[in-house]
This record gives structure tokens, sequence and C-alpha cells, in this order.
């Protein structure tokens, strides 16, 4: 059941509160007989039970793709969706017994498709009399027990964040989510399961949840002044030796936050963003950790507690519900309590499963709407677009969402002290896959550009960091020496860079050489025909993520905000598009950069 949170507040730990009960019989033999010195020994008692894992879910529900407004497919051919999930959880379920399992989520779960935006921009769970959320009302129906928060839970504002908590009928989980006014949890900082076992012994397994601190600069707008986010590995050392006096047998930790040790503000906080590993290392009395918030896969990988030389098993199933994670914990009873003697992680794919009527026959309704939703003509162009070359050339799609930003902030700062400086736009190519097609263009096609919620903003900077802003970004692409040859596929994500930490800038002109180093890689970089005067000061059209050190780059977090707008970019192109009613490249479209090798083009 989830947690009142005001009563919650009211107690202290040592109280035990969120204490659930389950009963069932064991899946793994009862007893186990020893022979010592010849004799048999007194049996061991033993238990197995199985927690399953989710991250990352991001509204995704069905099998579907809302921007593409088809069946979901990407170059690997996964598939999607809780409905998908719910399957393999019955198989899990029915093999080893419903009471012998836990079902867990580590974050991210009500931001991402347009199913998730409808509900809480179109069709409001807040509104009085509103719907309940498809997430709530699909992870209800499952029978999640709890679910760690992740940062997307932030981007609709705190409102709709208490409204998803208070539709679903198990906790959201925030150790490290604290009132900012009273530093105590401003969600519960656990969920403790007491499982039976034929021994007349229960289990009792406690999850500890942890976010990511950088919602305190990535929703800033939203949690400034309201909640703050200290480090996982803080918190984590606080609350697990409670949880270990509280009687647990098992702690399990629910981390939104990545294994790798890194973060993408650089040091902007004192927290780290990807620090999964380090509470792992750092915090004795874990026995394993479901990690979510970095989109990959990690079936099973162990980390070594510095402390007792424990190895603590992770496991990070892959995002929007391709992938469920199983633990399987064999315990055995020993010197009056339960212990752990063996736990180990894989994932199962969803592909393999089809998806549980019972789920998709409870969100027809809203399926439908939302379908219809994103199918509605807002406009038409003259062209069809497409953002495929969009991370090695530059497309007039991308174009277009510059140009959005850039005539936006215009309007916004006119009239003003800075309205004479040059606006200029950064974008990224967010989906290698979006495109608007020639004559109508519907909202999924303008939405598709621009899959994620954030904001726009203008902030003030020079010639010089402009420079430097484009150098960071163009360490996305591998060094390769002129004459060598040259495979598209094989030019970009350098060092894991995400093809959205590449920005585009529109309004300036500029090489990147990538035969040079990272580093030295822009040359021409110039504007209105002459080379940009360092000193020189412009305004650049930035997302909020952006500005607020996502990514890393250079300058612009710290640099003077002129503006900021509380819709999202998405929404400003749509309405954009409704307002031209015809999108024409030759208005905004034109190649201002290009990648050269020793002053020749690539392209």
């Amino acid at each position: 059941m989830p947690l009142n949170r005001r009563k919650f507040l009211g107690k202290s730990a040592a109280t035990g509160v969120g204490v659930a009960l389950a009963g069932g019989a064991a899946a793994a033999p009862a007893e186990a007989q020893v022979q010592v010195q010849g004799k048999p020994a007194k049996r061991k008692k033993r238990y197995s039970f199985t927690v399953m894992g989710t991250t990352d879910l991001h509204g995704n529900v069905f099998n579907w793709d809302y921007f593409t407004d088809k069946e979901f497919d990407d170059k690997d051919h996964n598939d999607v969706g809780l409905a998908k999930i719910s399957t393999l959880v019955n198989e899990i379920r029915e093999e080893r017994g419903r009471r012998n399992t836990l079902l867990i989520d580590a974050g991210d779960t009500i931001q991402g498709t347009q199913l998730s935006y409808y509900y809480a921009k179109i069709d409001p769970i807040t509104a009085e009399h509103g719907p309940v959320h498809p997430m709530a009302q699909a992870m209800n129906r499952i029978g999640y027990d709890a679910a760690a928060l992740g940062n997307h839970e932030f981007n609709y504002g705190i409102p709709v964040l208490r409204k998803f908590e208070e539709q679903c009928e198990f906790p959201l989980l925030g150790a490290n989510a604290l009132d900012a006014k009273t530093q105590k949890p401003a969600f519960p900082p656990y969920f403790m399961k007491r499982v039976r076992t034929p021994h007349g012994r229960d289990v009792k397994v406690a999850v500890l949840g942890l976010t990511n601190p950088g919602i305190a600069i990535w929703d800033k707008a939203n949690v400034q002044g309201k909640m703050t986010f200290p480090g996982l590995e803080e918190q984590a050392a606080k609350w697990v030796p409670k949880l270990r006096s509280m009687g647990a047998d098992v702690v399990i930790v629910s981390a939104h936050s990545g294994s790798s040790g890194t973060s993408s503000y650089g040091d902007q906080l004192p927290y780290i963003e990807n620090a999964a590993g380090l509470v792992a290392e750092q915090v004795p009395g874990i026995d394993a950790i479901l990690v979510g918030h970095a989109h990959t896969e990690i079936p099973e990988y162990f980390v070594e507690n510095k402390e007792t030389g424990k190895k603590v098993v992770l496991s990070e199933p892959l995002k929007w519900g391709q992938r469920l994670t199983l633990f399987d914990f064999d315990l055995v009873w020993s010197k009056g309590r339960w212990t752990v003697e063996k736990v180990g992680a894989k994932v199962l794919n969803s592909n393999t499963a089809a998806e549980d009527k019972k789920v998709t026959r409870l969100l027809a309704d809203e399926h439908k709407k939302v379908v219809a939703y994103v199918n509605q003509v807002i406009g038409t162009s003259t062209q069809a677009m497409s953002t495929a070359e969009g991370p090695y050339k530059d497309v007039a799609i991308i174009d277009l969402i510059s140009h959005v930003q850039a005539e936006t902030v215009k309007e916004a700062l006119k009239g003003g002290q800075y309205a004479a400086l040059p606006v200029l736009s950064q974008a990224s190519c967010f989906s290698r896959t979006a495109g608007i097609p020639a004559g109508e263009v519907t909202i999924k096609d303008a939405a598709g550009l621009y899959p994620f919620e954030n904001t726009l903003e203008a902030r003030l900077v020079t010639g010089a960091q402009l420079k430097d802003y484009l150098e960071f970004s163009a360490r996305y692409y591998v060094q390769t020496a002129a004459g060598a040859p040259v495979d598209p596929a094989k030019l970009t994500n350098a060092d894991n860079t995400p093809d959205y930490n590449y920005d585009a800038l529109y309004g300036v002109t500029y090489e990147i050489d990538i035969a040079k180093p990272a580093g030295s890689r822009i040359a021409k970089l110039s504007f209105d025909g002459k080379d940009i005067d360092p000193k020189a000061e412009f305004v650049l059209a930035v997302n909020n993520y952006r500005a607020s050190g996502g990514g890393n780059f250079p300058h612009v977090p710290g640099a003077k905000q002129l503006w900021a707008n509380s819709d999202e970019i998405r929404n400003t192109i749509i309405q954009w598009v409704q307002a031209k009613g015809t999108v024409d490249p030759a208005q905004f479209a034109s190649v201002d950069w290009k990648l050269t090798r020793d002053g020749t083009p690539v392209f």
C-alpha cells in the first residue's frame, strides 16, 4: 500500500513504517541436510525469491510510437511497453509463485511519449475530476510494489507529480528528495515488505529509493526553494544502516542513477549524477541495486564493497520496457536470521512476449484519444524534410527548430535592452528518424522533432564563448585523417557522446575540421560574412537542459539569462506551424556549417 506522506514524516525510521506482508510457499527446497563427521547435521532452512525490475519506462504502455503513429521499431527490432512487461511478469509469478516475487521500478515514468504528455498537459490529471494517469493505471494493474523517482518525474512540476503519486497504489521512493525547508524526506525513503516463508520465519525485504541530484539544475524552475537533492552515496550511508537496524534481511536499492561514476553537468553540483556503482562500493549492507537513468543494458554487474569485500550485484534493464531485470536471491537461516547466501541477475527481453490484453484493454480509450490528437493537421509543408543526415550535415529540418527558437526569442526581447543584439540558436538531432512530409503536417510530425520536454531560454554570450562552445560540441566526431575513407555510420558519437549532446549553431557560419583533434576543429567562424570578434555579444536561444548544465557545455550555464519561457519547445514549434500555415524551407534553411578535412569538405 502507498504511504501517507504526512503520517510518514511524523514517524521515525525506527517505527518500521511501510511494512507490507506477503505469504506463500518457497520455490526453493525448504531444507538441506549436511553431513558432519559422518553424522547428519541439523538441516539448514533455505528460501529463494525473485525481485523483478524495470526502469526508464518513459510513458510507454503500448508497443507504439506516437511520433510516427505506428508500431514501435528500432534498428535492433526491440519492442517497448508495459503491456509486454506485464506478460513477462505474469510468467515469472506463475513459475515462482507470486508471493515469492516483488516488482520494482527505478524511475522516469511519466514523461517521454505523447501518451504521458497528453495526460499531463492536454487532459491533465490535475484537473478537477481529471483522469487517472495511464502509467498509474497500468502499473497498478500489473502490481508494482514500489518505484523510485526519476528526474523526469519533475518535468511537469510538483503538482502533477503529487497527483500521480496519489493515483499510484504503490509508493514513489526518494530518500534524497528532501523538503527544502525541513530537509526531511519529501517522499517515502524506503518500502519494506515482509515475505512469508514455509519455515515460520518471515524475510524482511527493504527497497531504498534514490533519485538523481541533477534534478536541482535540470528542473530548477520547478524545484528551486521547494526541494533539494543531495548525493546518493550520502543518503544511502544514512538509510541502509537504519533499514538493517529495523530488521531488514535483504536490502535492495532502486537508484535512478547510472553506474559510470560520471556527471553530465561537470562540477556544477558536488554530487555525482551516475553514482550507483559508487553506492555499491562505499555503502556496506546492500545486496543488490536496480540501476536506471543511463538507458543502457547491464544484465549483471558486480561491484566489491570496499569496507566488507562483499560483492554487490547491479542490473540495469534497457529503457522503455524493452527488458525486465530478475534478481534471484537464495537465503539461508543462520544465527537466528535470514542471510543472503547468493544473488544473481539477468534480463528478459520483452520481444519474446505478447502484449497483455488486460493492460491494452484497460487503456484502449486513452490510446485512441492520443492517436487522434497526434494526427491533427496543423499546416502544410512545401517539401519533405528528414533528420536522417542531421548528425553530420546541416539539414533543413534542424534549421527549422533553430529558426523557430530564434524567432521566438527575438519577439520576446523586442523593445528591450538587448533587442539589437544578433540572436543565434542551438539545436540537436534528437531522432535520426524524424521527418516532415510534403503536404499536410500533423502534430506528430512537429512533435517528433523534439521528443523532450525542454523549454526555451535566452542567454548572453560572447564570440569567444561561442567558439569554445562549438569546440566542445565538435568532440562528437571521430578524428578522421584527410584522405581516409569516410563511413557516416562511424563518424559520430566519439567517446559515446549521444546525439542529443551535439549542438549545431544557427545564425553563424563555420567549418568543423575532423582531421584535427578535438579542441582545435572550428575554423572560419563568422557572422554576417565577417570573422567573429571574440568580444562581440550575442543572444543564444538555448534549451533549459543545456542552459542548466546538461551535457557540461562551457559558459552557457553561467551566462546571463535574458529571458525564459515555461512552454515546451515542442509546443512552440507546433504553434509556429499553426500560425504560419505553410512550412517553406526556402524561408529559413541554409548550409551554414560543414565537416571538412584540411579545408576540403567531407560531403
